[in-house]
């Protein structure tokens, strides 16, 4: 049996979708997340019973309840597993391979920025400058950015990003006030995102002389005429 719960008003109940509160049979724990391994040989088990929470539009799991000796039975086997020269190899082979993977994933956002960018040869060094900037930011495992995502191709992920940053780092939008209103920040996103793409717009046919410019403020450049 497996069931998906809400966290109930104490540490041994659970609250079903349709509100009613139980208790969590006799004999199981929570087991907490953050051991993706021996979660899923506890699930792989036998019945347990899911506690996730929804705060807006993001669920998160506050982990399972399962019987308490499954969950030490397969604990101690993992710890077995764990304590091996070949899982000791193998756990520093994955590392290396996700590693290389980060990196070359890193790689090709980076240039997907700049193709997105397209700066006038003028701007070059800009170009380069808030290329690697955005990509330090959005690309890091975990970071939860648009980069990070695979239901849209990177090119697309590359302009997001790009908004993205420029709306944090180049506009007054983390101090604006504004109105709880639906589709009010929306709005706002829109806007500021437009005068955004006006500004790359005018970076691209080279048509800007960098006096006062947020962008280059933002990435700690000069204007070009000022530059060494």
């Amino acid at each position: 049996m497996t069931n998906t719960f809400n966290p109930g008003p104490t540490s041994n109940t659970v609250r079903a979708a349709n509100g009613q509160v139980l208790p969590v049979p006799n004999g199981w724990v929570l087991l907490p997340p953050g051991d993706a391994a021996l979660t899923r040989r506890v699930k792989a088990a036998g019945d347990h019973w899911i506690v996730a929470e929804r705060k807006g539009r993001k669920l998160f799991s506050r982990g399972l309840f399962a019987p308490a000796a499954t969950i030490e039975q397969i604990r101690g086997d993992l710890d077995a597993e764990r304590s091996t020269e070949s899982f000791a190899k193998k756990k520093l082979t994955d590392a290396h391979r996700r590693e290389k993977t980060q990196e070359q994933y890193v790689e090709d956002f980076t240039g997907a920025v700049m193709a997105f960018l397209a700066f006038h040869p003028d701007h070059a060094a800009l170009a380069v400058r808030l290329a690697q900037l955005i990509a330090a930011h959005a690309t890091p495992v975990g970071s939860g950015t648009v980069a990070r995502t695979r239901r849209i191709p990177v090119e697309q992920r590359a302009e997001a990003a790009v908004i993205a940053w420029m709306r944090h780092q180049t506009t007054a939008y983390d101090s604006m006030k504004i109105p709880r209103v639906k589709g009010q920040r929306r709005e706002v996103r829109r806007m500021l995102a437009q005068r955004s793409k006006e500004l790359l717009a005018r970076y691209r046919l080279g048509d800007v002389n960098g006096e006062g410019c947020p962008l280059l403020r933002a990435v700690g450049m000069k204007k070009q005429e000022d530059q060494p």
